[in-house]
């Protein structure tokens, strides 16, 4: 394989606008994965890559050498020197691959009885809380995640890697209309608030359930507080003053888990 040293060279330039370009993304439909395991998760449960780049002396990590090992198709990795690959790559400890992904399309206008346990998300901006977000909803068996106008990116490098590997495990919608699908939805709608008078802990969740969690600074709108079944509080007997928006759906998820678990074993 040829050694690439230039950052003039056509697939350095892919790499760096995946990186820094959300318009480059969506346009080409196309992420960048940074780190051995999130690739190994993806190439596990979705398949091959569209290009998997490599630093030069990366051969010599045992995890990254035995899954070059494992593919079938060795024509689409490319290497780079470790001096280029320090230059562009995404984080200040450089991994040592990367690997360029397509984005899968998810539309959806309502939620169907699959999607009985789901998480609607309304303009979460930072990609750090949105990934963790995810990978609680994916690890708490969440089938869904419906996000509204103005998220941060799903399929933006940061949010990938704070999610670590959970996009492969839900169907992810973008710029959903988020009042209609509460209306449409079937089972409980369930908002969170710290002016709510309910407590999450002494409300059923049994059957079809769908958190919504709001903006880290402003909350819930009013029009989707308004559509919700259910407007509940997380206790907090400490002095803090708020939850941040990944620890209040982390904690709402596992509670779900919690009693789903509890009502099996009774029955």
């Amino acid at each position: 394989m040829q050694l690439i040293t230039s950052r003039e060279h056509p697939i350095i330039k892919q790499l760096t606008k995946l990186e820094k370009s959300l318009q480059y993304r969506k346009k080409n439909n196309m992420t960048l994965l940074d780190g051995i395991h999130l690739i190994q998760t993806h190439y596990a449960v979705s398949g091959s890559a569209e290009n998997i780049i490599i630093g030069q002396s990366s051969s010599e990590n045992q995890e990254i050498r035995y899954f070059l090992d494992k593919l079938i198709d060795k024509q689409n990795v490319s290497v780079i020197s470790d001096s280029l690959f320090r230059q562009i790559s995404p984080v200040k400890t450089p991994t040592g691959i990367l690997a360029i992904i397509s984005i899968p399309k998810a539309i959806k206008t309502s939620i169907d009885q699959d999607d009985s346990f789901c998480v609607l998300l309304e303009t979460i901006q930072d990609p750090g809380n949105l990934g963790s977000i995810l990978r609680s909803a994916a690890a708490a068996g969440v089938k869904a995640a419906y996000l509204s106008d103005h998220c941060a990116d799903a399929w933006s490098p940061k949010t990938l890697r704070a999610a670590m590997g959970a996009h492969f495990f839900l169907q992810i919608y973008e710029n959903s209309d988020l009042i209609t699908l509460a209306q449409k939805f079937s089972g409980h709608v369930i908002t969170t608030s710290l002016h709510a008078k309910k407590n999450l802990y002494d409300l059923s969740l049994a059957g079809p359930t769908a958190f919504v969690f709001g903006n880290e600074g402003m909350g819930l709108s009013p029009e989707l507080l308004h559509v919700a079944d259910e407007n509940i509080v997380i206790p907090m007997p400490g002095k803090t003053e708020s939850l941040n928006a990944a620890a209040a759906a982390a904690i709402c998820f596992f509670e779900k888990v919690r009693q789903d678990q509890q009502a099996q074993r009774l029955d």
